[in-house]
């Protein structure tokens, strides 16, 4: 019955589709049968990757492989040293990865223990309590207010019901459920309202129902097909960092092939130009930079982490930094999750409802912008009041988790707050009977007494209540037309009335006098539009889709500060099938999809990808959690989000604040522009040593300096500096500029050109000291070296200044302020004084002592290169 569609057809019809009497429910003989024809009523899981399979994938790097084989060649030839140095590098860095990514592996868990629960059934003429697992198609469920649906259920019968779908459709408000009614064969999820879905809840109300879809055929279940099987993305930084190897390995061949050639023409000894030549291989890969780069994410994880952002993968840090696009969901994320009273609308005219975040409460502001005291009110704004207050079956009290329908805990803390203490309504006013809420008559009221008589209250929908008020035709179209205004505003509108001592045998709902109309709405969060504007000064754009109403979208669209041409929302039934030009046009101006199931979620997502975007999707409900997967970085939110959501999230914010977003957007840029300082120290470096022995090469019979030595500086001296650089706090600049481009590299070509430029500027330091003191003062040639090492190596360190930024100050700037960098260069200069005057260090470099001047005129020469920044800065 997979082509079935309970929703449109009639209860009858649909019984006898699945051949149950609905007073007398299945057969336990007959259960068996259908487990074998259905399956079991739970959410299929794929196999998690094992702990090995997660370490192995930490080796897949270009870089790492080209690392590795370095470190093998370098075994193969006797230099040991040097592999240990280099494996020891790969093994630091794949774990800190390993242990990272062990702790993402658990989103299809987390779907398959969604909904595990006793539900209660009729089998056999008898209700009885079975574990959610064991629900066949076919049979009859007994639900009550509290119950979580566990199957997918056509409603037979129903008593005032209610249901919340928040974290299936996003649809803020409990929705109303009725069984009497046949719906169209292509009406969507959120509007069946003759349907219960699996892993929602009933808020109110009581039904029976039939169950006609569990386990994987459920939509819980196709959300959970479809979490599993989108394709997660490589993450920007991934893609960058595999294109900056490839490039390198080319480049390693070439260089360490022609450096070959040239050294055995020019008479060099066979051994030692194989050994330069491997030297050179790893001088050309910055071996530093995974190690580097890992513990840069590392601390930007520790960082957003302490501003309540959770990261569950390392690259996922420097993604965010690189956002264009956010497609966020509206429920709890960019509102509260909970209704709230906005206007009222009386025969005094329109009062707005505003938080007084000094008292903690609600007051009535009038036009004139002034407040209206209870106390000061006209009676019948009194009486709507009360009423909202009595004609409620919520629990509210300040300080005291409030207990029922999300409406009328909105309605209770309006009337608590407005009152504030100058009455006690439930004194004056003792209920006495109510007649509940009917989806027939749309309308509910309660009987109190009151001075020796009956006072009744009613609340419900606008056209229900004015049928049932003394008003002529032209005071009812004026109500009609406010009732139109305010839903277009994207309230959710009630009227309230109320009569005194009504005749006895009169209808309770005849002859009300109006009171007016309520609108409610879920309220932005309060720290959302700020965060808005940031994004738009960042140079994001950022999409609402939402399975609420176009109405109530654009409402709170404008309230966060959305983009007021953008604001015509599309609906998701504008999304099917082929998207004609006029879509697509759209979809680059709009902010707002309204109505969207979650396969159009994961297709908004993966079409903006497609342009090129850099997608960060934020959601909270289980039908958040296939476009959260797909997304180039899925944000979940930590207080009200879904488990299943949290799981499929690449991060996830503990106190569910737009604003943690941004923080995270800002670290994420602040990263990456150190990632690319320190790929730019690194390959500077990196370039020195490659054409000080590729120029000594050719131009001498005598290297300035070692294979060993070139390893001690790419492997201990250069990592330290370039660690400092990772760890830069940054400025406050990095959210005034438009995010980098998907395509973008990590190093364009102004970065080359910084890199040979300063590459060109030590190697010329360094041969001018080698030359000087070789050729002029005919020096003994391991003190040669050793200069010419000790020039590199703390030219290379102090190299580290010439990375601030063009257009700052030379000496108060990201570098000078970054107590790591000095933290570094104090620690290498200690480093190059410790390898020279330690004899074993000494012995295994081919290092000798020097003397004081000797010394000097190093540390001068280092400082040569710094003096580029006259000429120039990196961009």
């Amino acid at each position: 019955m997979s082509d079935l569609k309970p929703w449109a057809i009639s209860t009858v019809q649909v019984l006898q589709k699945f051949q149950v009497n609905p007073e007398k429910g299945l057969t336990e003989k007959m259960v068996p049968e259908l487990v074998k024809l259905y399956g079991r009523n739970s959410i299929s899981t794929q196999k998690p990757p094992s702990w090995i399979e997660i370490f192995i994938r930490q080796f897949k790097s270009l870089l790492v492989g080209l690392l590795a084989l370095a470190a093998v060649v370098a075994f193969l030839t006797g230099d040991s040293l040097d592999a240990i140095a280099i494996i020891l590098v790969l093994l630091v860095n794949s774990i800190i990865g390993f242990v990272t990514e062990l702790r993402a592996v658990k989103s299809m868990e987390s779907l398959r223990k969604m909904g595990q629960t006793l539900t209660r059934a009729l089998r056999e003429e008898k209700q009885i309590l079975i574990p959610s697992e064991d629900l066949v198609p076919g049979d009859i469920l007994i639900l009550e207010a509290g119950d979580i649906v566990t199957a997918d259920c056509r409603i037979l019968e129903s008593h005032n019901l209610t249901i919340d779908e928040s974290a299936l459709t996003g649809e803020s408000v409990p929705v109303d459920k009725k069984s009497n009614i046949e719906l169209e064969g292509n009406t969507s999820v959120s509007d069946r309202v003759n349907m219960l879905m699996k892993g929602t809840h009933i808020t109110r109300g009581a039904c029976k129902a039939l169950v006609t879809s569990t386990g994987m055929n459920t939509e819980l279940g196709q959300i959970a097909s479809l979490t599993s099987s989108a394709k997660e993305e490589i993450t920007p930084l991934e893609k960058r960092l595999d294109r900056l190897g490839r490039k390198l390995l080319w480049l390693t061949l070439f260089i360490s092939m022609f450096i070959f050639v040239s050294g055995l023409l020019s008479g060099k000894d066979l051994v030692l130009m194989i050994q330069t030549a491997i030297a050179l291989a790893v001088a050309t890969v910055p071996e530093g930079l995974p190690i580097v780069a890992t513990i840069a994410l590392a601390r930007g994880l520790w960082t957003m982490a302490s501003r309540n952002a959770l990261i569950n993968k390392l690259s996922a840090v420097e993604t965010l930094g690189a956002t264009s696009i956010i497609v966020t969901d509206k429920t709890g994320t960019l509102t509260e999750n909970k209704m709230t009273v906005s206007e009222i609308v009386t025969k005094e005219g329109f009062f707005s409802v505003e938080f007084n975040s000094d008292s903690k409460k609600l007051n009535l502001i009038d036009t004139n912008k002034t407040l209206v005291s209870f106390n000061g009110a006209s009676d019948n704004i009194k009486n709507l009041v009360q009423v909202a207050g009595l004609c409620n079956d919520a629990q509210y009290e300040p300080g005291r988790e409030a207990i029922g329908d999300p409406m009328e805990i909105a309605l209770a803390r309006f009337s608590y707050d407005l009152i504030d203490g100058s009455v006690d309504i439930k004194s004056m006013y003792p209920r006495q009977s109510e007649v509940p809420f009917d989806t027939e008559t749309k309308m509910m009221a309660s009987l109190h007494g009151f001075q020796g008589g009956i006072f009744i209250g009613v609340k419900g929908a606008p056209e229900a209540v004015f049928e049932k008020c003394k008003m002529d035709s032209s005071e009812r179209e004026l109500w009609l037309q406010r009732n139109k205004e305010l839903a277009e505003q994207g309230h959710r509108v009630l009227a309230a009335a109320y009569k005194v001592n009504p005749k006895k045998d009169e209808e309770v709902y005849g002859e009300l006098q109006f009171l007016g109309l309520i609108g409610l709405i879920d309220p932005a969060r309060q720290d959302v539009p700020q965060s808005i504007s940031l994004c738009h000064r960042a140079g994001i754009r950022v999409i609402m889709a939402t399975g609420d109403q176009g109405g109530t979208a654009a409402k709170i669209a404008k309230d966060i500060g959305l983009p007021g041409d953008s604001l015509e929302p599309i609906l998701g039934k504008d999304l099917e099938g082929e998207w004609n030009e006029t879509i697509i046009k759209n979809l680059e101006r709009t902010s707002i999809f309204s109505r969207v199931s979650p396969e159009q979620k994961l297709r908004l997502v993966e079409y903006y990808q497609k342009k090129q975007a850099v997608v960060a999707m934020t959601g909270d409900g289980v039908n958040d959690a296939p476009a959260l997967k797909k997304a180039d970085i899925g944000v979940a939110m930590g207080l009200r989000g879904t488990q299943v959501a949290k799981e499929a999230a690449d991060m996830i914010l503990k106190d569910d604040r737009f604003e943690s977003i941004v923080y995270a957007i800002e670290q994420g840029r602040i990263i990456f522009s150190n990632i690319r300082k320190f790929v730019i120290y690194l390959l500077s470096c990196n370039i020195s040593e490659v054409f000080v022995v590729g120029l000594a090469s050719i131009f001498s019979s005598q290297l300035p300096i070692t294979p060993l030595q070139i390893l001690f500086l790419n492997l201990v001296t250069d990592v330290f500096p370039a660690l400092a650089l990772g760890m830069g706090a940054g400025d406050n600049s990095y959210l005034t500029k438009p995010p980098r481009g998907s395509d973008e590299k990590i190093l364009e070509k102004p970065h080359w050109h910084f890199i040979f430029f300063y590459g060109s500027l030590m190697t010329a330091t360094v041969l001018g000291v080698f030359y000087y003191f070789n050729v002029v003062q005919e020096a003994p040639f391991e003190k040669v070296v050793t200069l010419s090492f000790l020039t590199l190596g703390i030219s290379q360190v102090f190299h580290v200044f010439n990375l601030r930024k063009s257009g700052s100050s030379l000496f108060f700037n990201e570098i000078t302020k970054n107590i790591h960098v000095w933290g570094a260069i104090v620690f290498c200069l200690g480093l190059f004084v410790v390898s020279v005057l330690l004899p074993v260090l000494q012995k295994a470099l081919g290092l000798v002592a020097l003397s004081p001047q000797e010394w000097l005129t190093v540390l001068l020469c280092s400082f040569i290169p710094t003096l580029g920044q006259l000429v120039m800065r990196l961009k």
